[in-house]
Protein backbone atom coordinates (compact mmCIF):
# COMPACT_ATOMS: atom_id res chain seq x y z
CA UNK A 1 0.00 0.00 0.00
CA UNK A 2 1.49 3.22 -1.00
CA UNK A 3 1.53 6.02 1.25
CA UNK A 4 0.31 9.70 -0.07
CA UNK A 5 2.20 12.86 1.44
CA UNK A 6 -1.74 14.45 1.37
CA UNK A 7 -3.54 14.38 4.35
CA UNK A 8 -6.89 11.94 3.47
CA UNK A 9 -10.26 13.03 4.51
CA UNK A 10 -8.49 15.74 7.03
CA UNK A 11 -9.62 18.93 8.57
CA UNK A 12 -10.10 21.87 6.36
CA UNK A 13 -11.50 23.96 9.17
CA UNK A 14 -10.45 24.44 12.68
CA UNK A 15 -12.49 26.78 14.98
CA UNK A 16 -9.31 27.47 16.60
CA UNK A 17 -6.61 28.19 14.27
CA UNK A 18 -9.25 29.04 10.95
CA UNK A 19 -8.82 27.13 7.59
CA UNK A 20 -6.30 24.38 7.40
CA UNK A 21 -4.43 23.37 4.42
CA UNK A 22 -5.52 19.90 2.56
CA UNK A 23 -2.02 19.26 1.94
CA UNK A 24 0.18 19.45 5.32
CA UNK A 25 -2.83 19.27 8.05
CA UNK A 26 -1.20 22.65 9.17
CA UNK A 27 -2.78 26.00 9.66
CA UNK A 28 -2.94 27.88 5.93
CA UNK A 29 -0.33 30.54 8.04
CA UNK A 30 1.90 27.84 9.04
CA UNK A 31 1.40 26.18 5.89
CA UNK A 32 4.29 24.77 4.28
CA UNK A 33 3.46 22.59 1.18
CA UNK A 34 2.22 25.91 -0.26
CA UNK A 35 5.71 28.10 0.25
CA UNK A 36 7.47 25.34 -1.77
CA UNK A 37 5.65 25.47 -4.83
CA UNK A 38 7.92 26.17 -7.76
CA UNK A 39 6.99 29.17 -9.90
CA UNK A 40 6.09 28.44 -13.89
CA UNK A 41 8.86 27.25 -15.22
CA UNK A 42 8.71 27.31 -18.88
CA UNK A 43 10.52 28.17 -21.98
CA UNK A 44 11.61 31.73 -21.08
CA UNK A 45 8.32 33.19 -22.36
CA UNK A 46 6.10 35.49 -21.25
CA UNK A 47 2.92 35.02 -22.53
CA UNK A 48 -0.05 38.15 -22.06
CA UNK A 49 -3.51 36.82 -23.03
CA UNK A 50 -7.30 37.67 -22.30
CA UNK A 51 -10.17 35.53 -20.77
CA UNK A 52 -13.45 35.90 -19.81
CA UNK A 53 -14.25 31.87 -19.34
CA UNK A 54 -15.82 32.01 -15.73
CA UNK A 55 -16.39 35.29 -15.34
CA UNK A 56 -19.83 36.50 -16.30
CA UNK A 57 -18.47 38.27 -19.73
CA UNK A 58 -15.85 40.56 -17.93
CA UNK A 59 -12.05 40.11 -19.56
CA UNK A 60 -9.18 39.81 -17.51
CA UNK A 61 -5.32 39.61 -18.70
CA UNK A 62 -3.42 36.50 -17.73
CA UNK A 63 0.37 36.63 -17.95
CA UNK A 64 2.11 33.45 -17.75
CA UNK A 65 5.49 31.97 -18.00
CA UNK A 66 7.13 34.39 -15.62
CA UNK A 67 9.67 32.25 -13.58
CA UNK A 68 9.32 33.76 -10.05
CA UNK A 69 8.72 31.88 -7.02
CA UNK A 70 5.52 33.07 -5.15
CA UNK A 71 6.75 35.94 -3.61
CA UNK A 72 8.02 37.09 -6.33
CA UNK A 73 5.15 36.48 -8.48
CA UNK A 74 2.93 38.49 -6.36
CA UNK A 75 4.96 41.59 -5.56
CA UNK A 76 5.13 41.51 -9.71
CA UNK A 77 1.40 41.24 -9.92
CA UNK A 78 1.22 44.23 -7.25
CA UNK A 79 3.54 46.77 -9.42
CA UNK A 80 1.58 45.32 -12.34
CA UNK A 81 -2.10 46.62 -10.97
CA UNK A 82 -0.53 49.85 -9.98
CA UNK A 83 0.56 50.51 -13.22
CA UNK A 84 -2.72 49.71 -14.73
CA UNK A 85 -4.72 51.52 -12.28
CA UNK A 86 -6.72 48.03 -11.68
CA UNK A 87 -7.25 44.62 -9.58
CA UNK A 88 -6.06 41.67 -9.87
CA UNK A 89 -4.76 38.42 -8.20
CA UNK A 90 -2.31 35.92 -8.36
CA UNK A 91 -3.89 32.19 -9.37
CA UNK A 92 -1.82 29.07 -9.77
CA UNK A 93 1.28 30.61 -10.89
CA UNK A 94 -0.95 32.92 -12.96
CA UNK A 95 -0.70 36.70 -12.70
CA UNK A 96 -4.58 37.88 -13.60
CA UNK A 97 -5.21 41.87 -13.97
CA UNK A 98 -8.69 42.88 -14.41
CA UNK A 99 -9.54 44.03 -18.05
CA UNK A 100 -8.04 44.14 -21.30
CA UNK A 101 -4.54 45.67 -20.70
CA UNK A 102 -2.60 43.29 -22.95
CA UNK A 103 -0.92 46.72 -24.75
CA UNK A 104 0.42 47.98 -21.78
CA UNK A 105 1.82 45.00 -20.14
CA UNK A 106 3.31 44.15 -23.30
CA UNK A 107 5.29 47.37 -23.22
CA UNK A 108 6.36 47.14 -19.29
CA UNK A 109 7.52 43.52 -19.29
CA UNK A 110 9.54 44.12 -22.36
CA UNK A 111 11.08 47.32 -20.39
CA UNK A 112 11.83 45.07 -17.78
CA UNK A 113 13.74 42.45 -20.15
CA UNK A 114 11.11 40.06 -21.02
CA UNK A 115 10.76 38.11 -23.96
CA UNK A 116 6.78 38.96 -24.29
CA UNK A 117 4.13 37.32 -26.75
CA UNK A 118 0.81 38.32 -27.12
CA UNK A 119 -1.31 34.55 -26.69
CA UNK A 120 -4.86 34.16 -28.38
CA UNK A 121 -6.80 36.53 -30.05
Amino acid sequence: MRKSNRVSGGMVYSTEVGRMCPGCGKAVGQCSCRRQLPGGKGDGIVRISRETKGRKGKGVTLITGLDLDQAGLKQMASRLKQLCGSGGSVRDGVIEIQGDKRDLLVAELGKQGYTVKRAGG
